[in-house]
């Protein structure tokens, strides 16, 4: 799945030519046992997601890391797209940083990649004592070489979004990329832009805050993030801050158009579950608007009395036409036309479980957009639990795979039964015409099936790369 270009790097030239590219056939996903009663160590999941293939649909095979309780999240390379003119580098390890334990494992998943193995493991110390930071989160490669490494906390739990950077060849940490005293108050996400001179990344909250659930007193008591931080690439200095108000109460997800000379993009922001758009501004300094809002359902016998949409997983298609992103606790993925930056379109639109399905414990009071609670999906004769999280797009933007687990902690919570019955990877038919989305009814991975017992999936990687891993240079 890598490109053809005799002599040139990892990745494609350009997004356009990413969406050329073969068909997925492989995908890894971290699978998590932290918070469920499996005392087992989180794994990678190699799924054959290939329909011709007598695997299809199966885990063929997992990589279990050396520890309990690390709580893998999110996933990045060693090289991208980002390298596509350096023919000395492959995209040949996945980085797989461990969101409470602070570690770091560096996979192999060159070799075999279909039997991924542990290469090497950064342990929390490396961290804690080279940079004063803990929790890392997102990991992108550089067009330099280096791994860099958004993280959300010191060593002590508080909030701090500093990023860490990694030798590309030894794996070893370097040292902080930001300037001394420059880190944010809180980290999660980033995303930069090279022509623009530019990163911006994004607020979840205080690791000690969400460690062990959510508690709605801890927004109000300033533990959680609503700010978008604006870096100069070169400098490394923080130079700008966007304060998004309480409707862009904890912004996550953060992803730019993939054109490379383009200059704006868009944030999820959960718990009032807005979009906003980012933006340069003709002065050369940057913006943010509010441009979707999902409004929240009036509701009983939930935790509140309001019900976010809480939108926990946005990306954008590699030709920038389409946004889509999960409401994990209404339960539905939305696909936007985004070919009027300033006024996405609401163009397609599934259910996938939720938190207000007819037969549950949740009655709707006040519904500003569903006439009738939504039935529960039933997939395969298996009962979909939690709602629709992580998201994955096809390279040509025709499929959609999605995940249900969005963070140990906050699925016992708010899905007891996801923690029980495991957590499920279903694949949307995407209409890229016109717009639309269509469960295929015929693709279901059940990680509650697993060997070791229920396992909590969470994002996806094809071995090729994709949609939110790849950034062009």
């Amino acid at each position: 799945m890598a490109s053809t270009c005799s002599g040139c790097g990892p990745g494609y030239k350009t997004p356009l030519d990413a969406m050329k590219g073969p068909r997925e056939e492989i995908v890894y996903l971290p699978c998590i046992y932290r918070n469920t009663d499996i005392q087992k160590p989180d794994y990678l999941a190699t799924v054959d997601i290939n329909p011709q293939s007598p695997n299809f649909c199966k885990v063929i095979h997992r990589l279990p890391m050396p520890n309990l309780k690390d709580e893998l999240h999110h996933s990045g390379w060693n090289a991208c797209s980002s390298c596509f003119d350096d023919p000395s580098k492959r995209r040949n390890r996945l980085i797989l940083p461990s969101l409470i334990s602070s570690r770091i494992y560096v996979v192999d998943v060159g070799t075999d990649p279909r039997a991924p193995r542990l290469h090497k493991t950064v342990e929390p110390t490396d961290l804690f004592w080279k940079c004063g930071l803990a929790n890392p989160h997102t990991s992108h490669c550089l067009g330099s070489g280096q791994i860099m490494i958004s993280t959300m906390g010191d060593p002590s739990g508080n909030g701090k979004g500093g990023f860490v950077l990694l030798d590309g060849e030894t794996f070893e940490v370097i040292g902080n990329w930001e300037q001394p005293g420059d880190a944010a108050p809180f980290g999660y996400d980033f995303w930069y832009q090279p022509r623009h001179n530019v990163m911006i990344s994004t607020e979840w909250g205080a690791p000690k805050a969400l460690g062990n659930g959510f508690n709605p007193a801890d927004v109000k008591a300033g533990h959680y993030g609503q700010r978008l931080h604006v870096w100069d690439w070169t400098t490394h200095k923080r130079i700008q801050t966007l304060d998004l108000g309480e409707e862009g109460a904890i912004p996550l997800e953060v992803r730019f158009l993939h054109d490379p000379a383009a200059a704006e993009g868009f944030v999820g922001c959960a718990l009032q579950s807005t979009v906003f758009r980012f933006y340069k501004t003709p002065k050369g300094d940057w913006a943010a608007e509010k441009v979707i809002k999902v409004p929240s359902k009036k509701v009983e016998g939930w935790a509140l009395p309001d019900m976010p949409g809480l939108i926990t997983d946005i990306l954008i298609s590699l030709d920038d036409r389409f946004l889509y992103f999960s409401n994990w606790l209404h339960g539905d993925i939305r696909q936007y036309d985004i070919t009027d930056r300033k006024n996405p379109r609401m163009v397609g639109q599934v259910f996938l479980g939720g938190s207000v399905l007819k037969d549950g414990p949740v009655k709707v009071l006040e519904d500003k957009e569903l006439d009738s609670q939504p039935t529960p999906r039933i997939l395969k004769g298996k009962r979909v639990q939690g709602g629709p999280q992580m998201l994955q797009l096809s390279l040509d933007g025709k499929r959609l795979y999605v995940t249900t687990s969005l963070y140990s902690a906050w699925d016992k919570q708010f899905y007891p039964d996801l923690i029980k019955e495991g957590s499920v990877m279903m694949q949307i038919d995407v209409n890229t015409d016109t717009g639309g989305l269509k469960l295929n009814e015929n693709f279901l991975v059940d990680f509650g099936a697993e060997p070791e017992g229920p396992a909590l999936a969470h994002e996806l990687r094809y071995p090729g790369g994709d949609c939110t891993s790849d950034i062009w240079l």
